[in-house]
């Protein structure tokens, strides 16, 4: 049996995963989009570092990939809003690396939406931070893994949302940043690309099942500086609101984490080599 599947592996194009060898941070990644990430990362043979705030979700869902195989994910949990966190961050990743990190998936976020005339500084300076701000510090406290010339691998995913790429009522913090997140993207492929063959992409995701699109009613929030920040839509545009909220989606639903995070294996796999510098809409073919 052992010498069949060894036969079945040698004409696999990728026999050990598509990211076999290759050392990951994924931020957000104790849940929804994240998680699904972190998950199919480790499966296409990536070792897998979670970042995320909620220490306890972090450790379960590194437990859970670690059940599968020992060593394949590491917790590294902490608030990205926080310098010191980074550092620490990549030190860990790369010390779990063997001195090595090949993918930075920049996922961490939420939404805290307000009309112009009525969004206060605090939400402002929050959002920007975390969205534009926090993957710009990771990406240059990691520049000495990506900077480098050994042959191997190395990309980074930002994410985006419509919100970014087309401006959205009541997120003028979140469009902006998400706006940002796409030239960062941009701006890294073209700086790292030539002379370390770096790729950098953003992908821009629509409606995806995830605690940000769940009706708020469902009691999801954040705290930040003390604040309960809830997270979600009202109900009455969510779920209540029937099969209308998906009249602008050609597929006529909303995707699911699973799919989301499909997309950014995709584009960080060798299946995508020859892509940098691109946005890629993982809509339903909303907005095309």
């Amino acid at each position: 049996m052992s010498e069949r599947i060894a036969q079945i592996a040698s004409q696999l194009n990728y026999p050990k995963g598509l990211l076999a060898g290759q050392v990951a941070i994924i931020t957000g990644s104790a849940q929804g989009i994240g998680a699904e990430c972190a998950r199919l990362f480790a499966n296409e043979g990536a070792k897998v570092v979670i970042s995320d705030i909620d220490a306890a979700k972090s450790t379960e869902v590194a437990d859970k990939i670690n059940a599968g195989g020992s060593d394949r994910a590491l917790a590294v949990p902490g608030d990205l809003l926080r310098d010191e966190y980074i550092t620490d961050l990549v030190k860990k990743a790369a010390a779990f690396g063997g001195g090595k990190i090949h993918i930075i998936v920049n996922n961490a976020g939420f939404t805290w939406d307000a009309v112009i005339h009525k969004m206060t500084d605090k939400q402002w300076d929050t959002i920007l931070n975390l969205h534009g701000t926090v993957p710009f510090k990771l990406v240059r406290e990691a520049a000495p893994y990506f900077r480098v010339k050994d042959g191997e691998p190395r990309n980074i995913v930002n994410i985006s949302s419509t919100s970014g790429l087309h401006g959205n009522a009541g997120q003028l913090n979140y469009a902006m940043a998400k706006a940002g997140v796409v030239g960062l993207s941009k701006t890294i492929a073209k700086e790292w690309g030539p002379a370390f063959g770096v790729r950098a992409n953003t992908v821009a995701f629509g409606y995806i099942e995830t605690r940000l699109t769940a009706s708020k009613e469902n009691g999801g929030f954040v705290e930040v500086g003390g604040e309960k920040v809830t997270l979600g839509i009202p109900g009455k545009q969510g779920k209540d609101a029937g099969p209308e909220r998906f009249a602008e989606i050609p597929l006529r639903r909303a995707g699911t984490p699973t799919e989301a995070a499909s997309a950014i294996l995709a584009i960080a796999s060798p299946l995508s080599s020859y892509i940098s510098g691109q946005t890629i809409s993982v809509t339903g073919g909303r907005n095309m």
